[in-house]
């Protein structure tokens, strides 16, 4: 696996989360707003199209969001969908 592949995966797993709960960048600036994170839509669009995110910032994104349980199993799948 190449480094492209998982910042596609990191932007699969926000993207699809964020869809699932029907957000959008700016819902999701103002849900980290309110535990403390103060990241604009812009920024957040540009890093998750990106894929690179912090490990700190990637949970806080699957806290907020209440994401499901993120398993090997569920990387996994999305890595191969990548194939």
């Amino acid at each position: 696996m190449d480094r492209n592949q998982w910042r596609m995966a990191v932007q699969r797993i926000v993207r699809s989360e964020m869809s699932i709960r029907g957000v959008k960048y700016q819902g999701l600036s103002d849900r980290l707003a309110e535990v403390g994170i103060d990241q604009t839509a812009d920024n957040l669009r540009n890093k998750v199209n990106k894929g690179i995110l912090g490990a700190d910032l990637l949970l806080q994104i699957l806290f907020v969001l209440n994401a499901r349980a993120l398993s090997v199993e569920t990387i996994a799948s999305v890595l191969d969908e990548q194939e």
